[in-house]
């Protein structure tokens, strides 16, 4: 899985190419973080012009706007490229992949559904490791931003509701609730992985059967098809029921995420002592910071489809050594 990254042909790519998709994306966290700015300085703006009629010109505002559009078209410009270049990225991990196959398929072919590992599989892991990695690096990215930011904003926050005083509230309300729904999430799903594995392992034998079938006609046998359906139908309903309550919990949690840096701030504005371009700013920076912490509970799903892709090609790559291995040992003995 991972001669991308060991094999000399792809050093260009696996290397040059992942230290430009990490400055791409550390720009336009920078981006976010001056769209984070115009925030402050726009709903302020606004503020003024509603509560003193003719303070701020149309020019003035208009001004404002304009500002927001160049920076938000950057922002798009660099996010297509990037978006385009990773995906030709991890192509090329995939290929690194399946040319290793290509080259053991004589030996890898001996392996119960050695075609779904190659094809299908390295298809599977390419696509989620496109996702999940640059989730992974923008949400680092941005709290590495974020965080001096939100901790600088939180100066003027030091009380909380039913709490009292506590210093730069909005960071240990961010850096808590955060980590509070990982470990709870983690925990409702701690079953979902094997599920997942359950799922593709079933799916497969489903699938060779089938296979079989088509050019054999002793192994098209209706009641062994039928058999092996009702095995994957139940894990499927098994699956069905694991995330149901996963996801009533998953959602729950990110509803009520909506209302905490509000309920949170809620001393503080009742006083009149913050403006609202501040609110804005500082429950975006909030957003950024928590939403950066909360990568885990958005992956979690994906993150077990790809643990399950994982141990599928790890099993698959240690039975393939094996056979290796047994055709050395023929050819020297």
């Amino acid at each position: 899985m991972y001669k991308f990254f060991t094999q000399k042909k792809w050093f260009k790519w696996s290397i040059l190419g992942s230290l430009f998709i990490l400055i791409s994306t550390w720009y336009q966290v920078q981006l976010d973080v001056k769209i984070n700015e115009w925030f402050g300085e726009f709903y302020d703006t606004l503020q003024k012009a509603l509560t003193t009629p003719n303070s701020v010109s149309e020019a003035e505002f208009i001004g404002y706007l304009f500002t927001f559009a160049k920076i938000a078209a950057l922002w798009i410009l660099i996010a297509v490229f990037t978006g385009f270049f990773t995906s030709h990225w991890v192509f090329r991990w995939r290929t690194a992949m399946a040319n290793y196959y290509h080259d053991q398929w004589l030996n890898a072919r001996l392996t119960e559904g050695a075609s779904q590992r190659v094809q299908e599989d390295t298809l599977k892991f390419a696509r989620i490791m496109e996702g999940l990695g640059t989730g992974l690096l923008d949400s680092l990215m941005t709290l590495i931003a974020f965080t001096p930011i939100l901790w600088g904003l939180s100066k003027q926050i030091d009380k909380l509701p039913w709490i009292g005083q506590v210093d730069h509230a909005l960071v240990w309300v961010a850096i808590i609730s955060a980590l509070g729904g990982t470990i709870l999430l983690a925990a409702v799903g701690i079953k979902l992985p094997g599920i997942e594995y359950d799922i593709q392992k079933e799916e497969a034998g489903y699938r060779k059967e089938l296979v079989h079938g088509e050019d054999d006609p002793i192994r098209a046998a209706p009641p062994t098809i039928g058999q092996l359906y009702n095995r994957v139908r139940g894990i499927h309903y098994k699956s069905y029921f694991h995330y149901l309550y996963f996801n009533t919990v998953k959602w729950s949690y990110f509803q009520g995420m909506v209302v905490v840096p509000y309920l949170a701030l809620a001393p503080t504005i009742v006083t009149g002592a913050i403006t609202l371009g501040f609110v804005q700013q500082i429950t975006r920076a909030f957003g950024r910071v928590e939403s950066s912490l909360q990568y885990l509970v958005k992956s979690w799903s994906t993150i077990v489809e790809l643990i399950s892709v994982w141990k599928r090609l790890k099993e698959f790559e240690a039975k393939l050594n094996i056979e290796i291995s047994k055709k050395v040992f023929d050819k020297s003995s």
